[in-house]
């Protein structure tokens, strides 16, 4: 991904990033404010790679799966919900509701910045209040991105490659930076 300019700090990449995601065309709402009732479960997957199931079939239709994330909350119980003002339903998620899918590597203020597009439009600055989390799973180094609530992006393997080659040496072990915070990486390096 592009660089800043070394004029504004800003890359050209995310101009673009936030290009298309501007196309996506939505917002989020305030799920986090509503507080209706459960009202069961839906037979909703979404699995791994980021693909959505409805009853046995992939939800083909790319508005469908971004107006449907866009009222997604994960609840301190640790379940995803489907959440209107009026209704509450319970849906799987095989890993992250999300999929980090690009990834634009700038500055601001002298500070490394990285902002991720995720595969439903949302993007989001790394930082301290979009922490990046790196999971030694027995899959090896898998990082994942605070997206918003406590929904997270899991970042694709290609962007997972790009994201540990800029894993830094400290003092205090190995770190990424982004927009003024240092995420730990150690765990996962020695997992």
């Amino acid at each position: 991904m592009a660089q800043g300019d070394g004029r504004t700090g800003v890359g050209a990449g995310l101009a673009a990033l936030v290009a298309r995601a501007e196309r996506a065309g939505r917002s989020a709402p305030p799920v986090e404010k509503w507080h209706p009732d459960h009202c069961g479960d839906i037979d909703i997957v979404i699995r791994s790679d980021g693909s959505w199931v409805h009853e046995g079939s992939p939800i083909g239709r790319p508005e469908m799966v971004r107006l449907f994330s866009s009222v997604l909350r994960k609840d301190e119980d640790g379940e995803t919900y489907l959440v209107t003002p009026v209704e509450m339903m319970r849906i799987r998620v095989e890993d992250a509701p999300f999929l980090a899918v690009e990834m634009d590597r700038g500055e601001r203020d002298g500070d490394a910045l990285l902002t991720f597009r995720t595969n439903v439009g949302d993007v989001v600055e790394a930082g301290p209040d979009h922490p990046i989390r790196v999971s030694s799973a027995t899959e090896g180094f898998v990082p994942y991105l605070l997206v918003r609530g406590r929904l997270e992006a899991r970042l694709t393997r290609a962007l997972a490659l790009e994201l540990a080659d800029l894993i830094e040496e400290t003092p205090e072990g190995l770190v990424l930076r982004s927009g003024g915070a240092r995420f730990s990486v150690e765990d996962a390096a020695h997992g």
